[in-house]
């Protein structure tokens, strides 16, 4: 489903907007499905963004600027993620926020980059994304070599982990962290064992078979590589198997939707997540005003990637402004070399796109409530 934001003035478009430059920008992430919060907290962030903008009256090349948001569901699917890309470069966008989860980012890159769209994915962590070297590739988090390497040394050299087992969701993020942390694990203490590798989907419910599998091998510490939603169930059988291990995945288990999916099965500073993107305490009041107007604007949690897709939508509208044009072919240069100052901390790309200097938040939970344990870079 289509869904169009235009600035609102009483709920009504007037003659005054309709003369003036609109600038169409599409959000494309999972409005149906299992982890359709994470992408209506994503779409959430960029609608924030574009009301503020609409609110300063933002001038680009002289001209007053609308912003209008064009949102489309692609279900966390490569397949219809592919067909909203096209939907969205047919629709004339400028720029795309999105999409949310690597397998649909990927497919969909190349489709705006035949288009010649700028892509900003504020969630996407694959390094399959931007080592296609696509001019209009971006996002602005870590990606899961640094994720995959961060997590693998904490759970060594912080929970003492030894015996690990792992599992991942076959998915082009979950396999992606599971394989960079099983490298970085097996890399940082010699003698440290992956006892078990087990795969699942991101459709399945019944985990009982790997768990008993993972059970008999005895590890000291279970890794998921897959979205919170499988992951809730996962926790639920191991509560009912006597599994009380320690569990750790990446930034996809790493949501304030987490314990409810887990059906208040997790024990207190049982389960630890690292996720794309980190607060540094000189950002911290700028984020927490965030969470705040968001709150009060929907009604809802941030989740995640709320904040990023905000930054995302901003940098590009910054990158319009000091190109003076809404054309990606002018204002892409500019965006390649941005310093913006943005929510999360200061947005600059490298030869690749990725953000330089990524940060990364390691986080557990305590009386069903995600709490921030350290900010790694």
């Amino acid at each position: 489903m289509t869904r169009i934001f235009p600035l609102l003035l009483g709920g009504l478009w007037s003659c005054a907007v309709m003369a003036q430059d609109v600038v169409k920008i599409g959000v494309a992430g999972p409005l149906s499905g299992e982890i359709a919060h994470l992408g209506k907290a994503m779409e959430n962030g960029v609608a924030l963004a574009i009301e503020d903008l609409n609110a300063r009256g933002v001038t680009i090349g002289g001209r007053k600027a609308v912003f209008v948001m064009q949102s489309e569901d692609d279900a966390a699917d490569p397949k219809q993620g592919t067909a909203v890309a096209q939907k969205l470069v047919d629709a004339g966008v400028k720029a795309v926020i999105g999409h949310a989860n690597s397998g649909t980012t990927v497919p969909a890159s190349r489709i705006y980059n035949a288009a010649g769209v700028v892509q900003i994915s504020p969630s996407a962590t694959t390094p399959a994304y931007t080592r296609q070297k696509f001019a209009g590739a971006f996002r602005v988090v870590a990606n899961d070599n640094m994720l995959g390497s961060s997590l693998g040394r904490y759970a060594v050299n912080e929970l003492g982990a030894r015996r690990i087992a792992v599992i991942d969701d076959r998915s082009a993020y979950g396999q992606g962290v599971a394989d960079e942390f099983i490298k970085s694990a097996e890399a940082s203490v010699p003698g440290l064992k992956i006892i078990g590798r087990e795969f699942t989907t991101a459709k399945a419910s019944d985990f009982s078979a790997i768990l008993t599998r993972i059970r008999a091998k005895k590890p000291d510490l279970v890794f998921f590589g897959g979205m919170d939603a499988t992951a809730g169930g996962v926790l639920r059988q191991m509560k009912a198997l006597g599994m009380a291990l320690p569990f750790m995945g990446g930034d996809g288990i790493c949501t304030e939707a987490l314990p409810t999916l887990a059906g208040g099965t997790m024990r207190d500073g049982a389960v630890y997540c690292a996720e794309a993107g980190g607060i540094d305490a000189a950002h911290e009041k700028a984020v927490a005003d965030f969470v705040a107007r968001f709150h009060a604007r929907f009604h809802s949690d941030i989740q995640t990637y709320a904040p990023h897709a905000y930054d995302a939508t901003m940098t590009v509208a910054a990158a319009m402004r000091q190109a003076g044009s809404t054309d990606p072919v002018k204002f892409l240069p500019v965006l390649r070399q941005i310093q913006h100052p943005g929510l999360t901390g200061t947005i600059r790309f490298d030869a690749n796109g990725d953000i330089r200097d990524g940060a990364l938040t390691v986080s557990t939970y305590r009386a069903g409530k995600k709490t921030k344990l350290v900010v790694l870079r």
